[in-house]
This record gives structure tokens, C-alpha cells and sequence, in this order.
């Protein structure tokens, strides 16, 4: 039984996950972390869904971490690292599935992997990172003479952009093609732009309703294009994903892990062209 804490609980995510856990034969609930200014603070943390979890919302970090195994973090960059470092002080392993994290805080994600098991996402669904796989095998082939876009749709909501899984998908192609995201990587265009650099791979947003999660990757080459699609329609394959990751975490002490460990796509070999 994995004892798993949630940090932002009473979000749209955080909802899901607990959805997740109680549904799960083999995890359990210790834990439910909101900021001090929620409305619910104090009340059952699944009470929104209908579910009793004997769980009370609190801002208490120290208090929500001392009975947990892992935590699994969906929030925002501030908060993430805040909890970050309570972890590694309590040594509690993390899934930390928080998106628009800086250089300096991914390297301070790397820092505290020495002390404790990460797993570190942008993306916990199955199904996104089996695409990103898809994605390294077609970039492999499909390597002269086709340009590339990255096309993301997300709620109106979302406050970053691309999202973080849409830069993963960009930083997959643009390491199996040699090329750096940070140079060729081209996120926006307007006015009079010239013509298209051959090594360019360009990323579009769209921001609107409900949209969970729309990604699609575009090979276009001379007569034809090849289009690589992952579509969410519902908060849950992240949920999911979140708790492989905590299973997983369960047989490691320290080190930091992507979601292609987690799956063991990391050990199968791409086509070459």
C-alpha cells in the first residue's frame, strides 16, 4: 500500500487524484495540502466528489508530509518548490506533474534527487508518453526535407505556454534530429517573418473553453504530412499516470525519473533510419 499526500487538492487536478487514490487497491490517502486562503480548508478533502476520505484539507505541510511515502504535486512553480524542499527535509519521494518551472528550479529538482526518489513530468498520461516514443521514431525517419510544427490546445485557464508537454515533445525531436529547442525552437510569429528556416520547429497555441488537452505534431513534407495526435478528454489518464509513477517510486530511495522510466520505454530502441 503506497501512502501518497496530494498538494492541491481541492484544484481540478488535485480532485482527480483523489478520485484515483480512493479507487486504488493499493494506495491510500494520508494527506491533503491546500493554500491557507481555501474556502474548504478544514473540511473532507473528497467531500467535493462525494467521497469520504476521513482526510482534512490542511496548510499545514509538516503535518500533511509525516505519514506519507510520496507526494504528488500538481501546482504552481512557487508552491512546487516550497514543497520540494519540505520533502527533502522529511524525506518523502515526490510526482511532481507542475508545469512552467524555471532552469534554476528544474536544477534544484535535480539537486534534491540525490536525497530522494523524483519522478519529473510534464505530462503523467500513458498515452502522452507513448506518443513522446512515437515521436522519436518518426523524427528518426522523417529526418530531411519535412518541417515540423507543434500545434497545443488547453483550457482558457492554463496560465503557461507552450504547454510543458508540448515543449517535451519539441525537446524529444529536436535531440533525435541533433538540433537545440533553445535556438530552433520558433514560438511566435507575426508580421513579416521571412521564409521558414529548415531547422526551425515551430510551436502554436490556442487557449480556449474546456479543452483538457489537444497535442499534435506535424511532419510536413513535399505532397504529403504526416500528423501525430494525442487528444485528453478527461483530467483522469493524468491520474492515473501519477499513481504508476508513485508505484514505481516505491523501489527507489534517491534519483530523478521521467515518466519513460516509469513505463520502461527508456529500454526500447527506436528505428533508425
Amino acid at each position: 500500500m503506497v501512502r501518497i499526500a496530494i498538494a492541491g487538492a481541492a484544484g481540478r487536478m488535485g480532485r482527480m487524484l483523489i478520485e484515483a487514490v480512493h479507487h486504488a487497491s493499493d494506495a491510500q490517502l494520508v494527506g491533503a495540502l491546500e493554500v491557507s486562503t481555501h474556502p474548504l480548508l478544514g473540511r473532507d478533502a473528497g467531500e467535493s466528489q462525494g467521497i469520504a476520505t476521513s482526510i482534512a484539507l490542511s496548510d499545514q505541510t509538516d503535518d500533511v508530509l509525516k505519514h506519507a511515502e510520496v507526494l504528488i504535486d500538481f501546482t504552481q512553480p512557487q508552491a512546487c518548490m516550497a514543497h520540494l524542499q519540505a520533502c527533502e527535509r522529511l524525506g518523502v519521494k515526490m510526482v511532481i506533474g507542475t508545469t512552467g518551472l524555471s532552469e534554476h528550479d528544474k536544477d534544484r529538482i535535480s539537486q534534491a534527487a540525490a536525497r530522494i526518489a523524483i519522478v519529473f513530468a510534464p505530462n503523467m498520461s500513458v498515452g502522452v508518453n507513448v506518443t513522446l516514443k512515437l515521436l522519436e521514431i518518426a523524427a528518426s525517419l522523417l529526418n530531411q526535407d519535412y518541417d515540423i510544427e507543434v500545434i497545443e490546445a488547453h483550457h482558457r485557464h492554463k496560465v503557461d505556454a507552450p504547454s510543458g508537454t508540448a515543449l517535451a515533445m519539441g525537446d524529444v525531436i529536436a535531440k533525435t534530429l541533433g538540433r537545440d529547442l533553445k535556438s530552433d525552437g520558433v514560438f511566435a510569429r507575426h508580421g513579416h517573418t521571412g521564409a521558414r528556416k529548415q531547422t526551425s520547429i515551430g510551436f502554436s497555441t490556442i487557449r480556449a473553453g474546456d479543452i483538457v488537452g489537444d497535442h499534435t505534431v506535424m511532419f510536413a513534407g513535399t505532397g504529403e504530412r504526416v500528423e501525430i495526435t494525442h487528444r485528453s478528454s478527461s483530467r483522469a489518464n493524468y491520474a492515473l499516470g501519477s499513481l504508476r509513477a508513485c508505484r514505481f517510486l516505491q523501489a527507489k530511495q534517491s534519483g530523478l525519473y521521467d515518466m519513460q522510466a516509469v513505463l520502461g520505454l527508456s529500454d526500447i530502441e527506436g528505428l533508425k533510419p
